[in-house]
Formats: structure tokens, C-alpha cells, sequence
């Protein structure tokens, strides 16, 4: 969402599976669902779901009520008369965290008053999986429970890219920090046979080995960790040997430089010509792949190739490729065809843990999974 208005509804197809399977069996649908982060007042204005409720009209083909509020003697009246075939949906789960986080902190007395809206409770949104929050978490403590067809295709479809015994299976890792993959990458690392490293997170990486990276992207606190993994996995990583460099990133003009040689005022904004062509190398056999964040900066079109080209190769080649939510869906939707992949999760955070080896606490708190 940007500025109320849905820019990706990635998400709420995903979710129409189950919707319209509730639909057709007569029950009456009463939908929860949190949009960003709200931390004050000031946050509801441009995380309202109302923009949502349009939308989710459009898909369903029916009209969608939308309750302005989370909690109220309007909202319990509207729920206890829904209709068969009927879709309520209330407004942001999260604007219960202003002020005292009663969502986010799984409050059972919040969680109490929406499991009272309904008779049977199914957890769909996979992205919040990671979460123990009082709309799933929570609502699952009072109400014969289950989950959704988004969930369950979801979880089938990550189980079968990492139990598959299939080799070589790569691990291709991208986005900006490497703090936030630290976990997942220790995890993989141990059953991968290469990772390759892209986009902001390898300048840490080259950074370690004390290669100039100029004023690229680094995380500092991060750079004893990939030193250390480096130096244990030396056989497995494979890390850019060019970069797509600029002066700053409002510049209009880019060029090609080996990693050798950055000037102190080159940023890494994408990989470069030699580096596709060592990932195509590393790919070019592979059975299974997981990819995690772009390659470069691709809301730019100038920084936008290295990634484009990594879900060509993979497209072309047949390869049987997870794409892990968050930024990596953004990316497939801006510079490829989602449909040609195995599998795009709908979720950044809940398919990192879901890998790291992570019990989720929205699949553990459900009864009948």
C-alpha cells in the first residue's frame, strides 16, 4: 500500500481460495487482517484496510462490509446478523496496538472478544505464521480451529524444495542485511552445496575480506559473522566479482567495476556482467533452488538486470525454484512471470523462520492441521 492505494494484491488473491470455499458451503465470513506496523495515532491513516475491503469486493464479486472499528457494540451486532454468504471484514487487527500493543501481545481478553464473532476459526495468513498474535494465536484458544488452503499450500510446497534429496540444490541469498539472514543462512549453509550472495548483503561479505567497498551498503555489526562463515565455507559461497557502481544513487550515471576496483566513493547497487555469468555457472545444474531477495536496487530499472536475469535463467532452465516472500515477490511480479516458478511464498518473515527450522507459533496453536 502507498498513499491508500494497494500497489501489489498478491496477498489478498492468495487468500480468496479459502474465502470462496467458506462462501459456497453457506457459512457467513468474518476476516481479520493487520496491514504494517501501527505504533501511534498518527500510523492507522495510511494502514486503513478500507482500500482492502474495495478490492476484496472486486475479486469476490460481492460486497464486502467493512467495520471501522476492531471492537465495539457496532461491530458485535453486525457480526451476530450476518447473513449466509455474507463477508465482514474489520479493520486493522494492529490498530489495537495503540497504545498497549494488546494485538502484537497476544491479549486473550482482545483475542476473547473476536473468537465471540464467530463459531469456527481458520488461520490463512501465512505471513504472520511467526507471529503469536491475538488475531491468530489468540482467537485459537477459544474456537475450534483449522487452517486455510493458503497456509496448507504454503507449508506443502516449502516442505518439498527443502526435503527433496534432489543435488545440487543452491541457495541464492540477496536484500540488504545480512543481521536479518544470519539465522537462515547457518541453517542452510549446512545442507546447501553452494549459496551465492547478491544484492546490498554481499558488500558486508566483501567487506570481511577487506576488499574497498567503497560507500556501499555494509552492516558493521555483521562482518565478524561472515569472516567467520566465510572462512568455514570457503568451498560453498560464492560472492560478486563486479559490481553495477554509482557515485549516489540519485545519479543517472552507473558503470561496470570489478570488486577490485572500487574508488572510496562507488556504491554497489547490482551485480555485474561476470558475476550473472559465474551464478548462471553455479545454476546451470541445479535441481532445486531458493531464492531470498534481489540480486541489486531493482525498484531502479538501471540496478534492476542482475535480478531479471537470475529469474530468466532459472525461468529457462527449468528449475524447480522457491521464491521467498517479502521484496522477492515485488521483484517477480516487477521483472517476471510468478506463474513460470514453482512456488512464491506470500511470506518474507514466516518463510525465513519456517527455514531457519522454526516452530511457528500460528501452525503449533492450530488444533486440526
Amino acid at each position: 500500500m502507498k498513499d491508500n492505494v494497494i500497489t501489489d494484491d498478491t496477498r489478498i488473491k492468495a487468500s480468496i481460495k479459502t474465502i470462496k470455499y467458506a462462501l459456497d458451503n453457506n457459512a457467513s465470513v468474518i476476516i481479520l487482517s493487520h496491514l504494517g506496523k501501527v505504533k501511534e495515532e498518527s500510523d492507522k491513516i495510511k494502514n486503513n484496510l478500507y482500500p482492502v475491503s474495495i478490492r476484496l469486493s472486486e475479486l469476490l464479486n460481492t460486497k464486502v462490509i467493512f467495520q471501522e472499528t476492531t471492537r465495539s457494540d457496532e461491530l458485535t451486532n453486525i457480526a451476530s446478523n450476518l447473513k449466509p454468504k455474507e463477508v465482514l471484514l474489520i479493520q486493522n487487527t494492529r490498530y489495537e496496538d495503540v497504545p498497549n500493543k494488546l494485538e502484537s501481545s497476544c491479549d486473550l481478553e482482545l483475542a476473547k472478544y473476536w473468537a465471540s464473532l464467530g463459531d469456527i476459526f481458520i488461520n490463512d495468513a501465512y505471513g504472520t505464521l511467526h507471529r503469536a498474535h491475538a488475531s491468530n494465536v489468540g482467537i485459537s484458544k477459544f474456537l475450534p480451529n483449522g487452517i486455510g488452503f493458503l497456509v496448507q499450500d504454503e507449508i506443502t510446497k516449502i516442505d518439498s524444495i527443502v526435503n527433496d534429496n534432489s543435488h545440487p540444490y543452491i541457495v541464492i541469498m540477496g536484500g540488504a542485511k545480512v543481521s536479518d539472514k544470519i539465522k537462515i543462512i547457518e541453517n542452510l549453509i549446512t545442507k546447501c552445496d553452494k549459496l551465492l550472495i547478491g544484492g546490498g548483503m554481499a558488500y558486508t561479505f566483501l567487506k570481511s575480506q577487506g576488499y574497498n567497498i567503497g560507500t556501499s551498503l555494509c552492516d558493521e555489526d555483521s562482518i565478524t559473522f561472515c569472516k567467520d562463515i566465510l572462512n568455514k565455507y570457503s568451498n560453498k559461497i560464492v560472492l560478486p566479482v563486479d559490481s553495477i557502481t554509482s557515485k549516489s544513487i540519485e545519479n543517472a550515471s552507473y558503470e561496470v567495476k570489478n570488486i577490485h576496483n572500487f574508488d572510496n566513493d562507488d556504491i554497489g547497487l547490482d551485480i555485474g556482467p561476470e558475476t550473472i555469468k559465474l551464478f548462471f555457472d553455479n545454476l546451470k545444474d541445479a535441481k532445486r533452488v531458493i531464492i531470498n531477495g534481489p540480486m541489486g536496487m531493482f525498484e531502479n530499472n538501471n540496478y534492476a538486470n542482475g535480478t531479471k536475469e537470475i529469474y530468466n535463467f532459472l525461468i529457462n532452465n527449468n528449475i524447480k525454484t522457491l521464491v521467498g516472500g517479502g521484496d522477492s515477490v515485488s521483484a517477480v511480479n516487477k521483472l517476471s512471470d510468478p506463474s513460470k516458478f514453482y512456488h512464491i511464498s506470500t511470506g518474507g518473515g514466516a518463510t525465513l523462520e519456517y527455514l531457519e527450522g522454526k516452530t511457528l507459533p500460528g501452525i503449533s496453536a492450530i488444533n486440526d492441521k
